[in-house]
């Protein structure tokens, strides 16, 4: 049974002993009612893990001696930045959490006209806050070291404006001529490099046209994704899972 993992703002360093936050030592008390000398791995989302065991726990705090350092990197060499029309409630979390187990390098919330939910000022900071903490704990169960940046919203031409310096940019759209996995197909990764691409998918109610041609001006290029319509909240896992299939870590 591997060691439950943690993550931890940081930063770390071996050999010394650190209080974990409030709800890190409350998940290991409460929840994994774990001991003095329980193993643990804990990682700071800059990359690499480290070893560590539990010094002491009670009811309201729990100390940690951090050991030895681990570079290893779990990453995709597809860098893929999601840009998702903002789906309501839970939807939105799931979204972020499976992108996140699939590899995604960064999520944008968009606003856009068709979007059910609407956030602005400090309620968008509160949920984009919440939206990266979903992404922290879908990386401490799916071994991910490095955590994927979840943005506050933005509105499509900002979210565009983020991703200039983007070179694939794709849009899922029903009407697509070309298919998704056929442009997967042709993705090159260079053997010590990485390859980012850009991919837009649309609220429940989709892009409106001046959106989508926003979105054209923008470079995005259309793409099919079978002969089903899938839900806003599906579409962005599936359409990372073929890529990674197709051209990232799951085709190794």
């Amino acid at each position: 049974m591997r060691a439950p993992r943690l993550f931890i703002a940081g930063p770390l360093a071996q050999a010394t002993e650190i209080t974990l936050p409030a709800a890190a030592a409350q998940h290991v008390i409460s929840v994994l009612r774990l001991r003095p000398g329980a193993l643990l791995t804990l990682f700071d989302g800059r990359g690499g893990e480290w070893a560590a065991s539990l010094v002491t726990a009670d009811r309201r705090s729990a100390q940690v001696r951090v050991g030895a350092f681990s570079a290893v990197d779990r990453e995709s060499r597809l860098q893929v930045t999601l840009l998702q029309g903002i789906a309501r409630g839970e939807r939105m979390d799931q979204l972020v959490q499976k992108a996140t187990e699939l590899g995604v390098a960064r999520i944008i919330p968009v606003a856009t006209e068709r979007s059910v939910v609407q956030l602005e000022g400090p309620r968008a900071e509160r949920r984009s806050a919440h939206w990266q903490a979903v992404a922290q704990s879908a990386c401490e169960q799916c071994g991910r070291n490095r955590v994927p940046e979840v943005t506050t919203p933005l509105d499509l031409a900002a979210a565009c404006g983020s991703i200039a310096a983007t070179p694939l940019r794709w849009l899922l759209e029903p009407a697509a001529t070309q298919p998704l996995v056929s442009a997967a197909q042709a993705i090159v990764v260079p053997p010590s490099g990485t390859v980012e691409i850009a991919l837009l998918i649309g609220p429940e109610g989709g892009l409106t046209d001046a959106e989508l041609a926003q979105a054209a001006r923008c470079g995005f290029q259309p793409m099919r994704f079978g002969p089903r319509v899938l839900r806003t909240e599906t579409a962005g896992p599936a359409a990372l899972a073929v890529l990674q299939a197709v051209a990232g870590d799951l085709a190794d």
